[in-house]
């Protein structure tokens, strides 16, 4: 069983200052290389922190692939010759990214917000946990351990899986990198790593889990959750 005193209380929103502009919500067609995103992150990040663009939650799909975050460890990535693996800036260790995963890349000011990370990370996990609420499926934090869990107790006494990645980097009070959910991604892909460091508990899905959606009902989920949390966003036309 998992002690209960483990689960953290719920965060407050996480809402801008009164008057800043509407989030961009960009949605990508087609699946989008690592290399591609980490750029555009980068710049937009950047171009934030000078004032010259607003805050952006841009939703994609990758190819698969593995990355390695600042706290990676090489025993830890099991079939190094299975997908690329990519070097990332983000906190974390090791994880996988490919088809049927929402990945979700977070740029937000948050000095416009509020300067405190774990704040920040509490309020993506709350983000993730309210849009799987929509599809019946009950997940849950945990204060020793990033990310968002299922419990599985068909597996077993203590059994919980992982549905939901977290790993960012913030440069100037601006936010990079942010949330994979997995909603249909080839589960025998995550046995080419560690997933997170975490060698006790399994990684699910919402497929996995019985519930059979598409992305774009996901999509609309995690834009609802998000505006709750965060604030208002305005679609990109481009």
């Amino acid at each position: 069983m998992v002690n209960a005193s483990r689960l953290a209380a719920a965060p407050e929103t996480f809402l801008p200052r009164p008057g800043s502009p509407p989030v961009e919500w960009r949605i990508a067609d087609g699946l989008v290389g690592y290399a591609e995103a980490v750029a555009f992150m980068e710049a937009r990040a950047a171009a934030i922190a000078r004032g010259e663009a607003g805050e952006c939650v841009w939703l994609l799909e990758h190819p698969p692939l593995y990355t390695a975050g600042t706290s990676a460890k090489a025993a830890d990535l099991v079939a190094p010759d299975r997908f690329p693996v990519h070097a990332s800036g983000r906190g974390g260790q090791y994880t996988y990214h490919g088809p049927g995963q929402r990945v979700a890349y977070v740029m937000l000011d948050l000095g416009r917000r509020r300067t405190d990370l774990r704040a920040y990370v509490a309020s993506l996990e709350a983000w993730l946990i309210a849009t799987l609420d929509a599809f019946n499926v009950r997940a849950e934090r945990r204060e020793d351990r990033v990310g968002v869990w299922v419990r599985r107790p068909e597996k077993g006494p203590g059994a919980e899986d992982k549905i939901a990645a977290i790993g960012i980097r913030v440069r100037r009070w601006v936010s990079f990198h942010g949330i994979s959910l997995n909603v249909e991604p080839d589960l025998t892909h995550f046995s080419g790593i560690v997933p997170c460091g975490v060698r006790e508990h399994g990684v699910t899905s919402l497929v996995d889990l019985g519930q059979i959606v598409s992305l774009a009902e996901v999509d609309m989920q995690l834009r609802a959750a998000f505006e709750a949390i965060f604030g208002a966003t305005v679609l990109d036309a481009g």
